[in-house]
């Protein structure tokens, strides 16, 4: 078992540092949120004051932040402590650049690090089931595995430092397209007359069918239980997907590819957003639709 310092324990996070605790690793844990610390340590984490006491001996350290900046900022001011030889893995999603560069640095203090961003949501992350997209290079993935493994079931290498951002920020411009358009077609269904319920039963095993539809259906009642069934409260929230989105057209204007699809779906969470339920469920973009699209 590892000593691990793990920094940010939000919705994801806290999860994650739980189901580590659980298979038996020493976690130090810190949040600046008190609510947190009080959730990790009845969970087994230890709790530490500082990012910096977090990180003291650890042999790996991952990181959960809301971006790269902040993710910078913890590389840069607190991993003296860490022991040598440490895997840095970084669950945050960030942009691929900024993840490139946080590992050259951490590399150049005799540091392992990998980008390791999830796919799974909330209750993934609770329930130890999470999707690990990992760049790295295969000494330091070699190093992350173990530990990944221990928060999810499945824990794919997608190449060097930064794939692991870039292979999140294109699956998730397909989950934002695909909702909008699931969203849209339930939408034309109920006004063509189809029952939602015969919808789903016909699209589900058709060719139109997709993960928003069978696994994540925006409509209440419809399919397995989904954020619709609870006012879309949970699951993913809008301003997460807009940001992913964000960082898929930064990435697309930077490397000079087509994303007309991610585009639309782009405005169209800045809309939800700024109507402000961007704190709902990222499903519920089917109210805005059914509003012809506009705030």
């Amino acid at each position: 078992m590892a000593r691990v310092g793990f920094i940010g324990l939000g919705n994801m996070g806290g999860g994650m540092a739980a189901n580590l605790a659980k298979k038996g690793h020493d976690v130090r844990a810190f949040d600046l949120s008190a609510d947190a610390l009080d959730r990790a340590r009845t969970a087994g984490c230890h709790v530490a004051a500082s990012a910096a006491e977090a990180v003291e001996g650890a042999e790996a350290v991952v990181t959960m932040l809301p971006a790269g900046a902040h993710v910078e900022s913890v590389y840069a001011d607190s991993l003296g402590g860490a022991a040598a030889g440490a895997v840095l893995i970084d669950c945050s999603t960030i942009d691929v650049a900024t993840a490139k560069r946080v590992a050259e640095g951490a590399q150049a203090k005799g540091l392992l690090a990998v980008d390791a961003p999830v796919s799974g949501g909330i209750g993934a992350a609770n329930a130890g089931t999470l999707t690990f997209m990992v760049g790295g290079t295969d000494a330091a993935f070699a190093a992350a595995q173990p530990l990944l493994a221990d928060m999810g079931k499945a824990v794919i290498h997608a190449g060097g430092n930064g794939a692991g951002q870039a292979a999140k920020i294109c699956n998730n411009m397909i989950l934002g397209a695909t909702m909008v358009a699931t969203c849209e077609a339930f939408g034309l269904a109920e006004k063509l007359g189809l029952d939602a319920k015969s919808f789903y039963d016909i699209a589900s095993v058709s060719s139109g069918q997709s993960w928003s539809m069978t696994t994540y259906c925006p409509v209440p009642g419809v399919g397995p239980d989904s954020p619709a069934d609870h006012d879309y409260q949970g699951g993913f929230a809008a301003a997460l997907m807009l940001k992913d989105l964000r960082l898929a057209m930064a990435a697309a204007e930077q490397s000079g590819a087509a994303t007309p699809m991610g585009a639309r779906a782009a405005e169209l969470y800045e809309r939800m957003a700024e109507a402000g339920d961007a704190s709902r469920d990222f499903s519920a973009i089917t109210f805005l639709l059914r509003n012809g699209g506009t705030a």
